[in-house]
C-alpha cells in the first residue's frame, strides 16, 4: 500500500504506462485511509482553534481534493490502459450514476495483455 501512494505521488502527471489492479486498489485503500486521518487530525486542530468543524472539515477536503485531481486523474487513465481502453472512458463518469458504475466495473477487470485487443 506504501509503494502504491508513493508511485501515486511520484507519478503525478505520469498518464501513460500501465498500473495493475492490485496496486491502484491498494492505493485507492491507502489515499482513503490518508483523507480518514487527515480529516480526524483536522477535527482536532479545529476544535483547539476554536474553528466550526464544519468549515475546518471543507478546507481539508478541498485542499485534499485539489491536491489529488491530477494524480487520481493519471492513476485511473493508467489503470484504463492496463486493460487496453483509452484514458478518455473517464468522462464516463459523468453521466449520472450509469457512468460510475461503468467506470468501477472498468476499473475492477483483469489486465489484458499488451498483444491483444477487444
Amino acid at each position: 500500500m506504501v509503494e502504491g501512494v508513493k508511485e501515486f505521488f511520484t507519478k503525478y502527471a505520469t498518464f501513460e504506462g500501465r498500473t495493475d489492479r492490485k496496486t491502484f486498489w491498494l492505493t485507492v485503500l491507502g489515499l482513503f485511509l490518508m483523507g480518514f486521518v487527515i480529516g480526524i487530525v483536522g477535527g482536532f486542530v479545529a476544535a483547539i482553534a476554536g474553528i466550526d468543524n464544519e468549515v475546518a472539515s471543507n478546507a481539508i477536503s478541498a485542499i485534499v481534493g485539489v491536491a489529488t485531481l491530477v494524480p487520481s486523474l493519471a492513476l485511473d487513465c493508467r489503470r484504463l490502459h492496463d486493460i487496453n481502453k483509452s484514458g478518455w472512458w473517464q468522462l464516463i463518469s459523468l453521466v449520472p450514476i450509469v457512468g460510475s458504475i461503468i467506470l468501477l466495473v472498468f476499473l475492477c477487470l483483469p489486465a489484458v495483455e499488451e498483444g491483444n485487443n477487444y
